[in-house]
């Protein structure tokens, strides 16, 4: 039988994205919503007129992919495109960052995803996305989508549709029987799903990635608290004691210019942004978490190291347009290394 194996495997959508700013949105902090500390509005009714835009490719399982590539793994990708030309782009995008698409899927019946991402800060240059998962929320994942194949991980990222607790559970069954490590990037609807749904799957990640606010979500969804949330969990040393407790082998909390943390359960180990010139900021959790899982690839067990590869994929991602510009090399990669002083504490 024909066999296919990689170092990597990542799971979820892919989209193109349109990219743009404008100078008419206002900030309104809210720090009393733990999960929702910032928002931004725009007039009600008004044309809002737009100072720059762009398109490029984006989406989860797109850009860790394009990470993995680059940095030399062998990687394919499992998702589902629309059968339309904006599918045969991405397909294309992929091809051309040396991703292996035998495993991408083509929807007769949805279009390929695509999102809007707004920005209307250009010194903060943070972003809100509006999403159309489109063709993603129908990916397919049993023992035949995979048979034949093989790989030392899964990079799981967000997952829509109504069929996405299969989805989840079929993959990590498979990577169970097969000695498939996970890695894993829960999107929204799964952390609102929350603990009582999730546990089972968390125990099972060798990696749990998330971002300061979706780590906040997580755990209030296990904690039982009165009227008032207390302001702690607002601090990611208890956010990695908390989630750390569940299961998983190691919890990765990214905390934005404070910088990021990683824990196995011995010590938290915290890394500093760099001093970069920030232009956009869409893709750069994806590059941190896919950075990450690349150098514990090359190095298991080394998480000082996996956090200063991480550091340096998500730092260099900020400084172009799009989420997959900035993505290094191994070569540019080793560069760096040699030459950056990267902050750990």
């Amino acid at each position: 039988m024909f066999k296919k194996s990689f170092d990597v495997i990542t799971i979820g959508g892919v989209v193109r994205d349109l990219s743009f700013w404008s100078k008419a949105g206002r900030f309104f902090n809210t720090p009393q919503d733990l999960t929702a500390q910032k928002y931004l509005a725009f007039e009600y009714g008004a044309k809002v007129g737009i100072d720059e835009a762009f398109i490029t490719f984006g989406g989860g399982a797109s850009n860790s992919a394009t990470t993995f590539a680059k940095l030399g793994l062998k990687t394919a990708v499992l998702t589902r495109v629309g059968d339309d030309t904006d599918g045969e782009s991405i397909i294309d995008n992929l091809s051309q960052n040396k991703v292996n698409t035998s495993l991408v899927q083509k929807d007769k019946q949805k279009p390929s995803g695509f999102s809007f991402i707004l920005s209307t800060d250009k010194k903060e240059r943070d972003h809100v996305v509006f999403a159309f998962r489109g063709a993603s929320e129908n990916i397919e994942i049993d023992h035949n989508t995979l048979k034949g194949i093989s790989s030392q991980w899964f990079y799981i990222t967000s997952l829509r549709g109504e069929g996405w607790k299969k989805l989840l559970t079929n993959a990590f069954s498979i990577a169970r029987e097969k000695r498939i490590k996970i890695a894993w990037n829960p999107g929204s609807t799964q952390l609102q799903a929350g603990k009582k749904v999730l546990e089972k799957l968390i125990k099972q990640t060798e990696v749990l990635i998330l971002n300061k606010d979706e780590a906040i979500e997580l755990a209030l969804s296990g904690l039982s608290f009165g009227r008032k949330t207390p302001t702690h969990l607002n601090k990611p040393l208890y956010l990695l004691n908390i989630l750390k407790d569940w299961g998983p082998k190691i919890v990765v909390i990214t905390d934005g210019k404070k910088g990021a943390y990683a824990y196995e359960g011995k010590k938290i180990i915290k890394v500093l942004p760099l001093n970069r010139k920030v232009v956009d900021t869409t893709g750069v959790g994806d590059a941190f978490g896919s950075g990450f899982i690349t150098s514990l690839i090359y190095k298991p067990g080394d998480i000082k190291e996996a956090l200063r590869w991480a550091n340096l994929n998500s730092n260099t991602v900020v400084t172009q347009p799009g989420a997959q510009g900035g993505i290094l090399t191994k070569n540019q990669m080793h560069t760096l290394l040699k030459k950056t002083k990267i902050i750990l504490r």
